[in-house]
């Protein structure tokens, strides 16, 4: 059974979009429009299903992707995290928090895939 996803992002169209996609991954997706939401959700029990991965924006209002990591790391070290961004130069915040970074565009095929490797066999992340 592949385990659910959690979408963090602020932008309303681009959530949507990626939401879809991921849900052709087979996973049930969650979306929370910032980190502190992210949070509040992840801490609820029984949320969906136990959340297996999180995809995350970088740039977000009130707390950035690198902020929203380094909090989710100290609750759920172990939960894979995507960052996308289209910025490439960003990928160094993330150096110390275990995460795998893409810069935008991604297609949408690349993201399933991505998704789909990640949770049938987890892949080494790098910063």
């Amino acid at each position: 059974m592949i385990a659910d996803i959690l979408l963090v992002d602020d932008n309303c169209i681009q959530a949507t979009t990626r939401k879809a996609i991921l849900a052709r991954a087979g996973g049930n997706v969650a979306v929370a429009c910032d980190g502190g939401q992210a949070l509040a959700m992840l801490d609820q029990a029984g949320m969906l299903r136990p959340v297996g991965l999180v995809v995350t924006d970088h740039l977000m209002p009130g707390m950035n992707g690198p902020e929203f990591v380094a909090r989710l790391r100290a609750r759920f070290p172990d939960l894979p995290v995507v960052v996308l961004s289209g910025l490439a130069e960003a990928e160094d915040e993330y150096s110390d928090l275990d995460v795998i970074f893409r810069v935008k565009p991604f297609p949408p095929d690349e993201l399933l895939a991505l998704v789909r490797s990640f949770l049938t066999q987890p892949i080494g992340r790098t910063a």
